[in-house]
Protein backbone atom coordinates (compact mmCIF):
# COMPACT_ATOMS: atom_id res chain seq x y z
CA UNK A 1 0.00 0.00 0.00
CA UNK A 2 2.62 2.70 0.74
CA UNK A 3 4.68 1.69 -2.17
CA UNK A 4 1.47 2.54 -4.21
CA UNK A 5 1.35 5.83 -2.45
CA UNK A 6 4.98 6.94 -3.02
CA UNK A 7 4.50 5.79 -6.87
CA UNK A 8 0.90 7.87 -7.22
CA UNK A 9 2.73 10.86 -5.48
CA UNK A 10 5.66 10.21 -7.97
CA UNK A 11 3.06 10.27 -10.76
CA UNK A 12 1.85 13.49 -9.13
CA UNK A 13 4.79 15.25 -9.09
CA UNK A 14 5.83 14.10 -12.63
CA UNK A 15 2.59 15.57 -14.20
CA UNK A 16 2.89 19.15 -12.03
CA UNK A 17 6.34 19.44 -13.18
CA UNK A 18 6.00 18.67 -16.97
CA UNK A 19 2.90 21.10 -17.34
CA UNK A 20 4.52 23.91 -14.92
CA UNK A 21 7.94 23.62 -17.64
CA UNK A 22 6.15 22.44 -20.55
CA UNK A 23 5.34 26.05 -21.93
CA UNK A 24 8.62 28.12 -20.94
CA UNK A 25 10.49 24.65 -22.40
CA UNK A 26 8.48 24.56 -26.07
CA UNK A 27 8.61 28.93 -26.21
CA UNK A 28 13.14 27.95 -25.42
CA UNK A 29 13.63 24.97 -28.13
CA UNK A 30 11.11 27.06 -30.35
CA UNK A 31 13.10 30.61 -30.32
CA UNK A 32 16.43 28.87 -29.79
CA UNK A 33 15.92 27.41 -33.43
CA UNK A 34 14.14 30.21 -35.04
CA UNK A 35 18.11 32.10 -33.81
CA UNK A 36 19.90 29.15 -35.20
CA UNK A 37 18.01 29.15 -38.50
CA UNK A 38 19.02 32.83 -38.67
CA UNK A 39 22.25 32.93 -37.42
CA UNK A 40 21.04 35.29 -34.21
CA UNK A 41 21.77 35.01 -30.82
CA UNK A 42 19.08 34.96 -28.99
CA UNK A 43 20.58 36.94 -25.83
CA UNK A 44 24.24 38.20 -26.46
CA UNK A 45 26.72 39.49 -23.57
CA UNK A 46 26.33 41.28 -20.38
CA UNK A 47 24.17 43.65 -21.69
CA UNK A 48 21.60 41.47 -23.67
CA UNK A 49 20.52 39.25 -20.66
CA UNK A 50 20.76 42.09 -18.11
CA UNK A 51 17.62 43.45 -21.03
CA UNK A 52 16.33 40.36 -20.44
CA UNK A 53 16.30 39.82 -16.82
CA UNK A 54 14.40 43.67 -16.50
CA UNK A 55 12.00 42.86 -19.67
CA UNK A 56 11.26 39.60 -17.33
CA UNK A 57 10.57 41.78 -14.64
CA UNK A 58 8.13 44.12 -16.65
CA UNK A 59 6.20 41.26 -17.51
CA UNK A 60 5.98 39.48 -13.99
CA UNK A 61 5.28 42.32 -12.23
CA UNK A 62 2.47 43.95 -14.59
CA UNK A 63 1.47 40.86 -14.99
CA UNK A 64 1.08 40.44 -11.03
CA UNK A 65 -0.95 44.14 -11.00
CA UNK A 66 -3.00 43.27 -13.39
CA UNK A 67 -4.18 40.10 -12.18
CA UNK A 68 -5.25 41.16 -8.87
CA UNK A 69 -7.98 43.59 -9.63
CA UNK A 70 -9.08 41.51 -12.85
CA UNK A 71 -9.27 38.49 -10.68
CA UNK A 72 -12.06 40.22 -8.49
CA UNK A 73 -13.65 41.76 -11.89
CA UNK A 74 -12.35 44.96 -11.15
CA UNK A 75 -10.91 45.94 -14.48
CA UNK A 76 -8.19 48.84 -13.85
CA UNK A 77 -6.67 50.62 -17.03
CA UNK A 78 -4.90 53.21 -15.21
CA UNK A 79 -2.25 50.58 -14.36
CA UNK A 80 0.37 52.22 -17.53
CA UNK A 81 -0.29 55.81 -15.48
CA UNK A 82 0.47 54.59 -12.94
CA UNK A 83 4.00 53.29 -13.58
CA UNK A 84 4.71 56.80 -15.64
CA UNK A 85 3.77 58.86 -12.92
CA UNK A 86 5.05 57.28 -10.23
CA UNK A 87 8.53 56.74 -12.21
CA UNK A 88 8.27 60.97 -13.47
CA UNK A 89 7.67 61.88 -10.07
CA UNK A 90 10.62 60.12 -8.05
CA UNK A 91 12.85 61.34 -11.07
CA UNK A 92 12.01 64.64 -10.15
CA UNK A 93 12.30 64.30 -6.49
CA UNK A 94 15.72 63.12 -7.03
CA UNK A 95 16.61 65.99 -9.69
CA UNK A 96 19.17 67.78 -7.39
CA UNK A 97 20.71 64.92 -6.48
CA UNK A 98 24.47 63.75 -8.27
CA UNK A 99 23.76 61.39 -10.60
CA UNK A 100 25.41 58.25 -8.99
CA UNK A 101 24.65 54.66 -8.40
CA UNK A 102 22.63 55.25 -5.05
CA UNK A 103 20.56 57.77 -6.94
CA UNK A 104 19.11 54.48 -9.00
CA UNK A 105 18.52 52.49 -5.47
CA UNK A 106 16.99 55.88 -3.87
CA UNK A 107 14.71 56.38 -6.84
CA UNK A 108 13.44 52.70 -6.79
CA UNK A 109 12.49 53.21 -2.82
CA UNK A 110 10.30 56.19 -4.21
CA UNK A 111 8.81 54.59 -7.27
CA UNK A 112 7.50 52.34 -4.52
CA UNK A 113 6.27 54.87 -2.27
CA UNK A 114 4.29 57.20 -4.75
CA UNK A 115 3.09 54.01 -6.84
CA UNK A 116 1.48 52.89 -3.29
CA UNK A 117 -0.20 56.03 -2.76
CA UNK A 118 -1.55 56.42 -6.49
CA UNK A 119 -2.39 53.29 -5.93
CA UNK A 120 -4.48 54.27 -2.73
CA UNK A 121 -5.70 57.30 -4.59
CA UNK A 122 -7.53 55.17 -7.28
CA UNK A 123 -8.64 52.34 -4.93
CA UNK A 124 -10.49 55.34 -3.15
CA UNK A 125 -12.14 57.07 -6.08
CA UNK A 126 -13.13 53.57 -6.94
CA UNK A 127 -14.86 53.25 -3.55
CA UNK A 128 -16.19 56.40 -2.97
CA UNK A 129 -17.85 57.37 -6.61
CA UNK A 130 -19.61 53.72 -6.40
CA UNK A 131 -19.55 53.27 -9.75
CA UNK A 132 -17.83 50.51 -12.25
CA UNK A 133 -14.47 49.83 -11.77
CA UNK A 134 -13.71 49.88 -15.54
CA UNK A 135 -14.80 53.75 -15.89
CA UNK A 136 -13.43 54.62 -12.22
CA UNK A 137 -10.13 53.14 -13.72
CA UNK A 138 -10.60 55.36 -17.50
CA UNK A 139 -11.13 58.96 -15.37
CA UNK A 140 -7.98 57.99 -13.35
CA UNK A 141 -6.15 57.47 -16.11
CA UNK A 142 -6.65 60.51 -17.80
CA UNK A 143 -5.95 62.23 -14.45
CA UNK A 144 -2.55 60.81 -14.38
CA UNK A 145 -2.00 60.77 -17.82
CA UNK A 146 -2.84 64.88 -17.83
CA UNK A 147 -0.91 65.44 -14.57
CA UNK A 148 1.98 63.53 -16.02
CA UNK A 149 1.83 65.99 -19.04
CA UNK A 150 2.08 68.99 -17.37
CA UNK A 151 4.95 67.89 -15.01
CA UNK A 152 7.29 66.86 -18.60
CA UNK A 153 6.05 69.71 -20.31
CA UNK A 154 4.63 67.19 -22.78
CA UNK A 155 8.60 66.05 -23.60
CA UNK A 156 10.72 62.60 -23.44
CA UNK A 157 12.50 62.37 -20.36
CA UNK A 158 16.09 60.97 -20.83
CA UNK A 159 19.58 62.16 -19.31
CA UNK A 160 20.38 62.94 -15.90
CA UNK A 161 18.79 60.56 -12.87
CA UNK A 162 16.67 58.55 -15.76
CA UNK A 163 20.37 57.21 -17.34
CA UNK A 164 21.74 56.66 -13.68
CA UNK A 165 18.64 54.07 -13.39
CA UNK A 166 19.59 53.13 -17.17
CA UNK A 167 23.22 52.72 -16.50
CA UNK A 168 23.52 50.74 -12.91
CA UNK A 169 20.53 48.47 -13.83
CA UNK A 170 22.37 47.46 -17.34
CA UNK A 171 25.67 47.27 -15.30
CA UNK A 172 24.87 45.53 -12.50
CA UNK A 173 22.10 42.67 -13.89
CA UNK A 174 21.98 40.80 -10.89
CA UNK A 175 19.93 43.75 -9.11
CA UNK A 176 17.05 42.94 -11.94
CA UNK A 177 16.89 39.69 -10.28
CA UNK A 178 16.87 40.49 -7.06
CA UNK A 179 13.75 42.85 -7.84
CA UNK A 180 12.17 39.59 -9.24
CA UNK A 181 12.44 37.25 -6.36
CA UNK A 182 11.68 39.71 -3.69
CA UNK A 183 8.53 40.93 -5.77
CA UNK A 184 7.77 37.13 -6.15
CA UNK A 185 8.21 36.12 -2.47
CA UNK A 186 6.17 38.84 -1.42
CA UNK A 187 3.33 38.59 -3.64
CA UNK A 188 3.43 34.62 -2.88
CA UNK A 189 3.48 35.60 1.25
CA UNK A 190 1.14 38.15 0.89
CA UNK A 191 -1.65 36.63 -1.27
CA UNK A 192 -0.86 33.06 0.24
CA UNK A 193 -0.15 32.97 3.47
CA UNK A 194 -1.92 36.14 5.05
CA UNK A 195 -5.31 36.88 6.63
CA UNK A 196 -5.40 39.63 3.81
CA UNK A 197 -4.88 37.00 1.45
CA UNK A 198 -6.99 34.54 2.67
CA UNK A 199 -9.96 37.39 2.70
CA UNK A 200 -8.73 38.04 -0.48
CA UNK A 201 -9.24 34.56 -2.21
CA UNK A 202 -13.10 34.41 -0.18
CA UNK A 203 -14.08 37.53 -1.58
CA UNK A 204 -12.56 36.19 -5.21
CA UNK A 205 -14.58 33.52 -5.02
CA UNK A 206 -17.93 34.59 -3.54
CA UNK A 207 -18.33 37.92 -2.72
CA UNK A 208 -21.86 37.77 -1.08
CA UNK A 209 -21.14 35.08 1.05
CA UNK A 210 -18.03 36.31 2.05
CA UNK A 211 -19.38 39.49 3.29
CA UNK A 212 -22.13 37.73 5.27
CA UNK A 213 -19.78 36.34 6.63
CA UNK A 214 -18.02 39.35 8.27
CA UNK A 215 -15.22 40.07 5.57
CA UNK A 216 -14.68 43.76 5.29
CA UNK A 217 -14.58 44.15 1.35
CA UNK A 218 -13.75 47.71 0.93
CA UNK A 219 -10.34 47.88 2.69
CA UNK A 220 -9.18 44.67 1.28
CA UNK A 221 -10.40 46.49 -2.23
CA UNK A 222 -8.06 49.49 -1.19
CA UNK A 223 -5.40 47.17 -0.38
CA UNK A 224 -5.36 45.31 -3.62
CA UNK A 225 -5.27 49.04 -5.36
CA UNK A 226 -2.06 50.10 -3.32
CA UNK A 227 -0.32 46.06 -4.30
CA UNK A 228 -1.24 47.35 -7.37
CA UNK A 229 0.46 50.98 -7.31
CA UNK A 230 3.64 49.68 -5.53
CA UNK A 231 4.25 46.90 -8.24
CA UNK A 232 3.72 49.49 -11.06
CA UNK A 233 6.28 51.48 -9.51
CA UNK A 234 8.32 49.04 -9.57
CA UNK A 235 7.31 48.54 -13.49
CA UNK A 236 7.90 52.30 -14.25
CA UNK A 237 11.69 52.07 -12.52
CA UNK A 238 12.45 48.94 -14.74
CA UNK A 239 11.16 50.70 -17.73
CA UNK A 240 13.32 53.64 -17.44
CA UNK A 241 16.15 51.31 -16.63
CA UNK A 242 15.73 49.24 -20.13
CA UNK A 243 15.10 52.49 -22.28
CA UNK A 244 16.77 55.14 -20.48
CA UNK A 245 13.71 57.25 -20.76
CA UNK A 246 10.47 58.32 -19.72
CA UNK A 247 7.94 59.50 -22.08
CA UNK A 248 5.40 62.35 -21.04
CA UNK A 249 3.89 62.97 -24.18
CA UNK A 250 1.10 59.83 -23.47
CA UNK A 251 -2.66 61.46 -23.55
CA UNK A 252 -5.69 59.92 -23.79
CA UNK A 253 -5.19 56.52 -22.73
CA UNK A 254 -1.67 56.36 -24.51
CA UNK A 255 -0.46 54.78 -21.23
CA UNK A 256 -2.86 51.43 -21.63
CA UNK A 257 -0.07 49.56 -23.92
CA UNK A 258 1.38 48.78 -20.61
CA UNK A 259 -0.88 46.84 -19.41
CA UNK A 260 -1.75 45.07 -22.56
CA UNK A 261 1.49 43.44 -22.61
CA UNK A 262 0.00 41.61 -19.76
CA UNK A 263 -2.91 40.17 -21.11
CA UNK A 264 -0.87 36.56 -23.37
CA UNK A 265 1.43 36.57 -19.83
CA UNK A 266 -1.49 36.43 -17.85
CA UNK A 267 -3.16 33.55 -19.29
CA UNK A 268 0.01 31.37 -19.92
CA UNK A 269 0.83 32.18 -16.45
CA UNK A 270 -2.89 31.02 -15.14
CA UNK A 271 -2.57 27.72 -17.40
CA UNK A 272 0.92 27.07 -15.45
CA UNK A 273 -0.66 27.77 -12.06
CA UNK A 274 -3.07 24.86 -12.30
CA UNK A 275 0.32 22.49 -11.47
CA UNK A 276 2.31 24.54 -9.60
CA UNK A 277 1.07 28.41 -8.77
CA UNK A 278 -0.10 31.47 -10.00
CA UNK A 279 2.29 33.44 -9.02
CA UNK A 280 5.51 30.97 -9.98
CA UNK A 281 3.08 30.46 -13.30
CA UNK A 282 3.56 34.52 -14.20
CA UNK A 283 7.21 34.51 -13.76
CA UNK A 284 7.28 31.44 -15.93
CA UNK A 285 5.33 33.31 -18.43
CA UNK A 286 7.20 36.66 -17.68
CA UNK A 287 10.41 34.35 -18.95
CA UNK A 288 9.00 32.85 -21.99
CA UNK A 289 7.59 36.52 -23.06
CA UNK A 290 11.15 37.55 -22.99
CA UNK A 291 12.60 34.62 -24.35
CA UNK A 292 10.54 36.08 -27.67
CA UNK A 293 11.40 39.41 -26.97
CA UNK A 294 14.78 39.12 -27.10
CA UNK A 295 14.29 36.91 -30.61
CA UNK A 296 12.85 40.09 -31.70
CA UNK A 297 15.29 42.23 -31.08
CA UNK A 298 17.79 39.68 -32.29
CA UNK A 299 15.89 40.33 -35.86
CA UNK A 300 14.86 43.72 -35.20
CA UNK A 301 16.36 44.36 -39.27
CA UNK A 302 13.96 42.03 -40.22
CA UNK A 303 10.72 41.66 -37.96
CA UNK A 304 9.07 45.45 -37.91
CA UNK A 305 7.29 46.46 -34.57
CA UNK A 306 3.91 46.17 -36.22
CA UNK A 307 4.46 42.61 -36.90
CA UNK A 308 5.88 41.92 -33.40
CA UNK A 309 2.60 43.33 -32.59
CA UNK A 310 0.58 40.81 -34.92
CA UNK A 311 2.62 37.95 -33.30
CA UNK A 312 2.18 38.52 -30.11
CA UNK A 313 -1.88 39.32 -30.94
CA UNK A 314 -1.77 35.45 -32.73
CA UNK A 315 -0.06 33.85 -29.93
CA UNK A 316 -2.86 35.24 -27.28
CA UNK A 317 -5.58 34.25 -29.67
CA UNK A 318 -4.32 30.60 -30.39
CA UNK A 319 -4.25 30.42 -26.46
CA UNK A 320 -7.85 31.72 -25.93
CA UNK A 321 -8.85 28.96 -28.23
CA UNK A 322 -7.29 26.40 -26.43
CA UNK A 323 -8.24 27.41 -23.17
CA UNK A 324 -12.09 27.21 -24.62
CA UNK A 325 -11.62 23.77 -26.44
CA UNK A 326 -9.00 22.68 -24.26
CA UNK A 327 -10.62 18.94 -23.73
CA UNK A 328 -11.09 18.65 -27.81
CA UNK A 329 -7.49 19.77 -28.28
CA UNK A 330 -5.82 17.11 -25.88
CA UNK A 331 -8.75 14.29 -27.30
CA UNK A 332 -7.19 15.49 -30.46
CA UNK A 333 -3.53 14.91 -29.07
CA UNK A 334 -4.07 11.35 -27.44
CA UNK A 335 -6.28 10.16 -30.69
CA UNK A 336 -9.30 9.68 -28.36
CA UNK A 337 -11.34 12.58 -30.67
CA UNK A 338 -10.98 10.74 -33.82
CA UNK A 339 -11.96 7.61 -31.71
CA UNK A 340 -15.30 9.80 -31.00
CA UNK A 341 -16.13 10.69 -34.22
CA UNK A 342 -15.44 6.53 -35.21
CA UNK A 343 -17.89 5.98 -32.64
CA UNK A 344 -20.41 8.54 -33.73
CA UNK A 345 -20.21 7.33 -37.29
CA UNK A 346 -20.66 4.06 -36.55
CA UNK A 347 -23.52 4.41 -34.22
CA UNK A 348 -25.59 6.83 -36.78
CA UNK A 349 -24.99 4.06 -39.49
CA UNK A 350 -26.23 0.83 -37.31
CA UNK A 351 -29.22 3.38 -36.76
CA UNK A 352 -30.00 4.04 -40.14
CA UNK A 353 -29.26 0.01 -41.13
CA UNK A 354 -32.11 -0.56 -38.29
CA UNK A 355 -34.65 1.92 -39.57
CA UNK A 356 -34.35 0.69 -42.99
CA UNK A 357 -34.64 -2.84 -41.17
CA UNK A 358 -37.77 -2.18 -39.75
Amino acid sequence: MKQLLTKQKAKEIGIRSAGTLAIPIVFAVVLLIACAVGGKTMISGVSGFSNFLIYAGIITITTFALSINLGSGRFDFSLGSMAVLSTLISIRITSSMPVASSTAIINLLLCLMVGAILGAVSGSLYVLLKIPPIITSLGVTLIFEGITYSIASGKYINGGEAMAIYNFMNNNWWFALIIIAVVLAVMIFVFDHTKFGRNYTALKEGQKVSVNTGIKEIPNAIVCYVICGTLMGVVGFLSVARSGGLDGRSLSFGSIGIMFNAFLPMFIGGFIGRFSNDKVGYLLAGLSMSMLNSTFAAYINEVTTSTQSIINAVLLVVFLIYLSNEQTCKDLVTGKLFKKWYIAIKTKVADRKARKGA
